[in-house]
């Protein structure tokens, strides 16, 4: 575990020019060392507790005022005595500053070590410690709510409740070994199948927020697919609202995937163009091709694209029947066209009428993928699980408790169905972090940056 007697600093703040810098330090003797680099009209050691101080910090030929700010022990965000200097927001004055702070007594923090240090004091768990890494890394409303959400303690809270509970079964099985002369072991069988149904009930009901979870997090991949000139360059830009995708009438113009990213209603959705399906006529396009079949793998759903001014071709067909087993949204496109295309041969249900010379429908369009996402009859104050370490601890604890409820089956002994328990337990644990796998403690801080 960490030396928590060191006195640590960074830069908490994105390198570069900008109006402020913080320069954050955490330790059990950083009192002293800002009562040697600042100055104001009120001394460092006369400090009141979360209150700016206007000053100076000076030290050798380094002068800045600057602001000063005092988390005293244990109320602070390490729990540790914590200060902060907010100076002006130059490159070169933050970097000289942290020096300076290195040179009297300081060590440079490690990344997400002031993190870390609030998790081994007690301040946070480590579910919450990810929250707060996935609201530094938010891209849309939606993971910044999940995020959010996570650092407040839901998950924990929940899976505490569950260790609780499985801390109790435990204790029952132990006082049903103690005493065999009670005659306890039948109804202590059945009251711990009853409760390992309860949590085993509970465990599923969070994994099955899971894909909504990794919508949230991920994005929703979405393969715009189809043969040549059927227009899916265009509709990756009508979806975009500006021009990302040349477009033309030659055929094969796309010849490699195209990726890019837009929000709606504050959820990720992430657009890839592909090459159109057909033969190629050259090597590069071959493998254009063989690219976009190869992404069918990965996506999420796939919109279709056909010309609906023009017959249904053998392709389409060829096309359609690859998709069966997908997700998948058929784009008449040229709506705006004089319609001939008989879309009920191609059998896909999901069906809607574009333009991307109009840009009719493209919203409708919009709203379809949105609502692909969130009709996952997940309820509104569900805990929603986002984080992939999160999924694995959850199934290992499942298989526990599974494996628990075919021993009591089959009436195994209670001691060795106490070590499922235990193991499952220990799954929930490795979640808050309350079973001390110190490897996954430094998985988890290493993705921090260097300030936080």
């Amino acid at each position: 575990m960490e030396n928590l007697s060191k006195n640590i600093v960074a830069i908490s703040t994105p390198i570069g020019n900008g109006g402020i810098s913080i320069i954050r330090m955490s330790g059990n003797t950083v009192l002293s060392i800002a009562e040697r680099v600042f100055f104001a009209n009120t001394k460092v050691c006369d400090f009141e507790p979360r209150k700016l101080y206007l000053g100076t910090f000076k030290y050798k030929d380094i002068e800045d005022k600057c602001m000063c700010v005092y988390f005293k022990a244990p109320f602070s965000y390490t729990g540790e005595d914590l200060i902060e200097f907010q100076c002006h927001g130059g490159m070169m004055l933050t970097q000289k500053i942290f020096e300076s702070l290195c040179d009297v007594g300081c060590v440079p923090a490690g990344k997400g070590e002031f993190s870390k240090l609030a998790f081994l004091n007690g301040k946070i768990s480590l579910d919450e410690a990810e929250g707060v890494i996935d609201i530094i890394n938010a891209e849309s409303e939606s993971e910044l709510k999940a995020g959010y959400t996570l650092m407040q303690g839901d998950l924990k809270t929940k899976v505490e409740t569950m260790q609780d509970k499985l801390t109790e079964l435990l204790a029952k099985i132990e006082v049903t070994l103690d005493y065999p002369e009670e005659d306890l072991e039948e109804e202590t069988y059945k009251s711990i199948l009853d409760s390992l149904n309860k949590t085993k009930q509970e465990i599923v009901d969070l994994l099955k927020t899971a894909d909504f979870g990794r919508a949230i997090k991920d994005g929703t991949k979405i393969l715009i697919y189809g043969r040549t000139n059927a227009g899916k360059s265009s509709l990756l830009n009508s979806l975009l609202s500006y021009n990302r995708a040349i477009v033309t009438d030659i055929q094969g113009t796309t010849r490699d995937t195209i990726e890019e990213t837009f929000l709606y209603k504050g959820f990720k959705f992430i657009l890839i163009d592909t090459a159109g399906i057909r033969k190629a006529d050259n090597l590069v396009e071959e493998i254009g091709i063989n690219r976009s079949k190869d992404m069918l793998k990965s996506a999420d759903i796939v919109l279709f694209v056909i010309d609906g001014s023009k017959e249904i071709t053998s392709d389409d067909l060829t096309i359609a029947n690859s998709l069966r087993d997908k997700n998948c949204i058929l784009c008449v496109n040229k709506s705006d066209l004089k319609q001939i295309a008989n879309v009920d041969k191609l059998g896909i249900n999901e069906v809607i009428n574009v333009s991307c010379e109009s840009g009719e429908n493209i919203d409708n369009l919009k709203e379809k993928l949105y609502k692909f996402v969130t009709n996952k009859n997940i309820n509104n104050n569900a805990t929603i699980i986002t984080n992939s370490r999160h999924i694995n601890s959850l199934k290992d604890a499942l298989k526990n408790i599974n494996n628990a409820i075919q021993a009591i089956d089959n009436m195994i002994d209670l001691s060795l169905i106490s070590i499922d328990i235990k193991n499952a337990w220990l799954s929930l644990g490795d979640i808050t972090g309350n079973s001390d796998n110190e490897k996954i403690i430094d998985d988890i801080f290493s993705k921090f940056c260097v300030g936080k």
